[in-house]
């Protein structure tokens, strides 16, 4: 079901999704980690990436693919996944489960949700 309106909330990095009879907000770093490109996704379960450290990322273009699906432009650059109307409902409504296992999946890489800062980069400083 296509939605009636599409609003990305800068502030809150969510997209809202507007139906005739509900609403739905998808937050920005949900869509990223679970996007259905396959740099993401691989073409089989198996070949999924993990992807860290999109704690913070943010959504910045939309645009219109046929009457079927939008593509997403992330902040870290990220663009060729196509989330069709289908994938963002299933992702909206399962969203506790989606954030869950994301959550697994992380812990057991013993990574983070945070962004890394670069070595030499940033520098400590020390008083005497």
């Amino acid at each position: 079901m296509r939605p009636d309106k599409i609003v990305y909330h800068k502030r809150s990095k969510t997209l809202e999704l507007t139906f005739e009879s509900h609403s739905v907000t998808i937050p920005a770093e949900l869509l990223r980690v679970y996007s259905p490109s396959a740099e993401v996704r691989g073409h089989s379960e198996k070949e999924r990436k993990l992807q860290m450290g999109k704690k913070h990322v943010a959504i910045k273009k939309i645009e219109p693919v046929g009457n079927y699906a939008i593509r997403i432009v992330f902040d870290d650059g990220h663009d060729s996944g196509l989330y069709a109307w289908e994938f963002l409902s299933d992702l909206a409504e399962n969203a506790e489960r989606y954030w869950h296992d994301y959550s697994v999946e992380l812990k057991a890489a013993n990574a983070s949700r945070l962004p890394t800062i670069p070595v030499g980069q940033w520098t400590p400083k020390i008083d005497d």
